[in-house]
């Protein structure tokens, strides 16, 4: 995560998230670095669909596609961007070694993971099986990924 955190700096680029499933674990690791509010604009935990909703995404996309669904992580990026002003938004949904009985829809232990570059108007998505046994083991699963994007798009 320092890598990507120079990487922002060098090139000015601000960087917000909206975590579901990872529970403010990116956000976390990126202010685990030193530098980092240079670079973090804002984050934001949603673990309901109401308060996903709340921070903009379309009521429509969880009703049509789930809560679980790559379309809502795509909300979330974008929506995250738009509301932090950054360059750059991170959206993450899905379950993890969890069944939600308030959304039985999607799989279990599939997450979907979404970047969005404003400034490109692009987007950056990737589905992940939690795999692990941990949650946290999870968590760190969806953070190295999320790294390895990261480390792509500002290379």
């Amino acid at each position: 995560m320092k890598k990507i955190i120079e990487l922002l700096a060098k090139k000015h680029k601000k960087i917000s998230t909206m975590e579901s499933c990872t529970g403010g674990g990116v956000a976390n690791a990126i202010t685990n670095i030193e530098g980092a509010s240079s670079v973090l604009e804002f984050s934001a935990v949603t673990y309901s669909n109401e308060y996903k909703i709340k921070m903009g995404v379309n009521k429509d996309i969880i009703e049509k596609y789930s809560v679980y669904s790559l379309e809502t992580a795509k909300e979330m990026s974008k929506c995250i961007s738009n509301y932090a002003n950054s360059n750059y938004g991170i959206g993450i949904t899905g379950k993890m070694n969890k069944e939600d009985i308030n959304n039985p829809y999607g799989e279990n232990n599939k997450i979907f993971i979404s970047i969005y570059d404003r400034d490109n108007n692009k987007y950056y998505n990737k589905e992940i099986i939690a795999s692990q046994k941990t949650r946290k083991e999870n968590k760190e699963l969806v953070i190295n990924e999320i790294i390895y994007i990261l480390n792509n798009i500002l290379k």
